[in-house]
């Protein structure tokens, strides 16, 4: 059976994935029922798939003399876990523990990861590469953290900027801290 794989993304209301405001990460909104949420999904075994962009932007945190005490705890299960990174840039070896480059064709190197991957795969932010593995029909869920905030002035990186159209089944429905909405979601191409 093939592993299944997850684009899991962080948004504002209004769709944007990053910001260049003073928000801080998660937009401020992080809460307790929402970081154990993350605990739970990077609890079980799993490998991520990340582009080099999003790689180089985690780099810096992975060198030995950082204090990854100050990340909460899924962000450091993410960190131990074996990673793909799609990159036709970058060479070995790199800061991140269990990483692996694959260079060539990101949908032929992650047809190949779902046929041969024992565990689930899971891609964190990686907009570039999510939007053309989505484009691609690969990508089994979507995970979309709404956070309760609209970035209108200081927004940068709209999620599904350059994305065919999709119909999306609702799979679960979540919120967190009263606030927080984590909505999942099967993807299957309109017309």
């Amino acid at each position: 059976m093939a592993a299944t794989y997850t684009f899991d993304i962080f948004a504002t209301l209004d769709g944007f994935a990053n910001h260049s405001g003073d928000w801080g990460g998660y937009w401020g909104k992080q809460g307790p029922e929402f970081l154990a949420h993350r605990a739970a999904a990077y609890r079980d075994p799993l490998r991520m798939v990340l582009g080099a962009t999003t790689y180089s932007s985690n780099a810096p945190f992975l060198k030995p003399d950082f204090d990854r005490g100050v990340f909460d705890g899924w962000i450091t299960r993410m960190f131990d876990s074996p990673v793909t990174v799609l990159s036709n840039r970058l060479t070995e070896p790199l800061d991140w523990p269990g990483t692996t480059i694959e260079p060539g064709d990101p949908v032929e190197v992650v047809t190949r990861l779902k046929a041969e991957s024992g565990v689930p795969l899971r891609s964190h932010g990686s907009l570039t590469l999510n939007r053309a593995l989505l484009n691609a029909g690969l990508v089994d869920t979507i995970e979309v953290t709404v956070f309760p905030v609209i970035c209108g002035k200081t927004g940068v990186d709209r999620v599904f900027d350059g994305v065919d159209d999709f119909d999306l089944e609702l799979v679960e429905a979540r919120v967190f801290d009263s606030h927080t909405q984590v909505l999942t979601y099967r993807p299957t191409r309109h017309g």
